[in-house]
C-alpha cells in the first residue's frame, strides 16, 4: 500500500471520528435524564378540553377548582424518573431552560384504554349508604370506582379511571434547572405531599459500630466504635404532614428516594411542638422518620422517664392516693 493511499485513509478516519464526536455532543446538549427541572404546565383532554392538571392558579380559578385546597406553584421533577408521563419527559430531553412544548399523550400511556370488563355489578350492601347514588366515588374490595346505577340490591360500578380512554395534551414551559440540593428535596416532597417544608443539610459526627477482622485465623471478628461524618437532611415536620395518610404509609420509601437523588447519608424528621399547649412538663417532641439501617432516617426518641423526673412525679405516691379513693 502506498504512503499516499495510507494518508488518504487516515484523513477519512479522522473525518469520521470528528462527525461521531459532533453527533455525540449534539445528543448530550440540553437537559438530560437525572436533571432536576422546575416546570409550569397545563394538561387537558384532547376531546372536550377537560382540565386534568395545572400549575396555573388563574386557569384553576377559571375552571372553578378550589384553589385553597391545592398548591398551584410550578413543579420540580427529575427527568427520567416517571414524575410526569413519559412522552412529556422525552420531549423535554435536549431542551433548554425557557423552552416551551406541547405534547399529546395517548390514552394507553396516560390513564389507560377504557375497558368494558371493568364495569361490574356488585351488591349494593358493599357500598356505604351515603354513597348509594349515581356518580358517587366508592372503594370496594381495594378497587376505586364510581357508581353508574343502583337498582334494588344491585349496583353497577365503573372501576375504570375517570380519564381512561382519553388522550391528554400537555402544554409546558421549562422555568429553571434546579441545582441546590435543599431545593431539590423540597421539590420532590412537595410533588408527593403537596406541602412546603422547612429543611436544611448539615454534616454531623456520628458514632457507629464497625466490624474489625481478626488478626489470626480462627478468631471471632470484633466490633469497635468509631466516629464518622454523615451528611444529614433535617426536615421540620408540619402538622398537616404528621397526619397525612400517604406520609405515614410511604415515608420510608419516599425519603430513601430523596436520599438517593440528592446524595445525603440520612434524613432526620423533626417534630416541633410549640409552647402553650397542654401536656406533661418537660415532655419534648421527638424525631420521626425512618429507623434502623445506616443511611435511613432516625427513629423517634422520647425519654418519658426523664420527663416524669422533671415533672417531679412520684409513681408510688400516685398509687397510694389511688388506693385510698372510693370508686
Amino acid at each position: 500500500m502506498s504512503d499516499e493511499h495510507e494518508a488518504e485513509q487516515a484523513d477519512e478516519t479522522d473525518v469520521e471520528e470528528d462527525v461521531e464526536s459532533e453527533t455525540e455532543a449534539a445528543e448530550t446538549e440540553g437537559l438530560q435524564e437525572g436533571d432536576f427541572v422546575k416546570v409550569a404546565y397545563t394538561a387537558r383532554t384532547v376531546e372536550g378540553g377537560e382540565l386534568v392538571d395545572t400549575t396555573d392558579e388563574e386557569v384553576a380559578e377559571e375552571e372553578d377548582v378550589d384553589t385553597e385546597e391545592h398548591d398551584f406553584s410550578p413543579r420540580t421533577i427529575v427527568l427520567g424518573e416517571g414524575h410526569i408521563f413519559d412522552p412529556v419527559e422525552e420531549d423535554m430531553i435536549g431542551k433548554e431552560v425557557g423552552d416551551e412544548g406541547s405534547v399529546v399523550v395517548p390514552a394507553e400511556e396516560a390513564f389507560g384504554e377504557y375497558d368494558e370488563e371493568q364495569v361490574r355489578t356488585v351488591k349494593a350492601e358493599k357500598i356505604p349508604e351515603d354513597n348509594r347514588y349515581p356518580g358517587a366515588h366508592v372503594d370496594i374490595d381495594g378497587e376505586h370506582g364510581h357508581v353508574e346505577t343502583i337498582v334494588g340490591g344491585r349496583a353497577r360500578v365503573d372501576f375504570n379511571h375517570p380519564l381512561a380512554g382519553e388522550d391528554i395534551e400537555y402544554e409546558y414551559e421549562i422555568l429553571e434547572e434546579v441545582e441546590d440540593r435543599v431545593e431539590k428535596a423540597q421539590g420532590l416532597l412537595q410533588m408527593y405531599f403537596d406541602v412546603e417544608l422547612d429543611m436544611h443539610i448539615e454534616t454531623d459526627e456520628v458514632e457507629e459500630e464497625v466490624t474489625v477482622e481478626p488478626e489470626e485465623e480462627g478468631e471471632e471478628p470484633e466490633t469497635e466504635t468509631e466516629t464518622v461524618e454523615k451528611e444529614t437532611l433535617y426536615i421540620e415536620q408540619s402538622p398537616q404532614l404528621q397526619f397525612n395518610q400517604q406520609w405515614m404509609m410511604g415515608k420510608q420509601q419516599i425519603l430513601q428516594q430523596v436520599m438517593d437523588q440528592i446524595d445525603v447519608d440520612r434524613v432526620i424528621v423533626q417534630e416541633v411542638i410549640e409552647g402553650g399547649q397542654m401536656g406533661m412538663p418537660g415532655m419534648m417532641g421527638g424525631m420521626g422518620g425512618m429507623g434502623g439501617a445506616p443511611g435511613g432516617a432516625e427513629g423517634e426518641e422520647m425519654d418519658i422517664e426523664a420527663a416524669l423526673e422533671e415533672a417531679d412525679v412520684d409513681a408510688d405516691e400516685i398509687a397510694e392516693e389511688l388506693e385510698g379513693e372510693e370508686l
